[in-house]
């Protein structure tokens, strides 16, 4: 068996900021998230046309913002000046999309920690992993518990994993697909970051066997969070910051 690093991160990590009690990926949500006592958060990040990195988890705009259109295809200028707010509420109009160096000095300034899914508009997966891990050394330098690095797409991993080899990264599965442990392994990771459904005794066992650590996505049931709870995983990933105490 593996021997594990120290882990550094708590349980519990609110997505997306605060969920869905607040426009998903603006500061807004990370400060909602924060008033509800959490200390860490999960977030997603991609790059403008000109290599901003900046928040946000669909490929379009249409869903949270004002704006149409791939994002990843429109430079940071005409980004920052959209709505990202509006479509959840009135009390939330006008907040605008934070960069991701907007969000680590709200971060660094309240000693609160981050997981940093690595988002890419399709066809930038390699170059997103780069620019996303050198900010995020930039942005953290210094720091006493770097962010998280986390992603679907094994090419950003990989990017990540070259420029920034010492930042932590972890592996997202929605499905156990074939060689995904070898695959987790062979980059570096430090964690495997599934869909909740996916755990059960062996999978844990196997993961934690391998040195790595066992976190959840997005787990909003009392239920479910206790079945991981027994199951021995080391993070859950939820919406719900009104209904989980992040010191449970």
């Amino acid at each position: 068996m593996a021997e594990r690093s120290p882990w550094p991160y708590p349980r519990w990590v609110a997505h997306r900021g605060a969920g869905k009690l607040a426009p998903e990926n603006t500061l807004a949500a990370f400060r909602f998230g924060a008033s509800h006592g959490y200390r860490m958060f999960e977030c997603d990040a991609k790059l403008s046309a000109d290599g901003v990195v900046f928040l946000m988890h669909d490929a379009t705009l249409d869903r949270t913002t004002n704006g149409h259109g791939i994002g990843g295809q429109q430079a940071w200028s005409a980004l920052s000046q959209l709505d990202a707010g509006g479509w959840h509420s009135r009390a939330f109009a006008g907040e605008p999309l934070p960069t991701l160096e907007n969000l680590a000095r709200f971060c660094r300034a309240n000693e609160l920690l981050l997981n940093i899914e690595i988002k890419p508009t399709p066809g930038t997966e390699r170059e997103t992993g780069e620019v996303v891990a050198r900010e995020a050394a930039r942005l953290w330098q210094g720091a006493a518990i770097p962010p998280l690095l986390t992603s679907f797409q094994v090419d950003a991993l990989k990017g990540a994993q070259a420029v920034q080899p010492e930042l932590p990264r972890g592996l997202l599965l929605d499905t156990l697909w074939n060689g995904w442990l070898d695959t987790a392994l062979g980059l570096g990771c430090q964690a495997i970051v599934c869909n909740h459904a996916l755990w059960d005794a062996a999978t844990v066992a196997q993961v934690h066997g391998a040195g790595l650590r066992s976190l959840s996505y997005t787990v909003n049931d009392e239920w479910a969070a206790q079945r991981l709870i027994d199951l021995g995983t080391d993070g859950i990933i939820t919406d719900r910051v009104d209904l989980f105490s992040p010191a449970g």
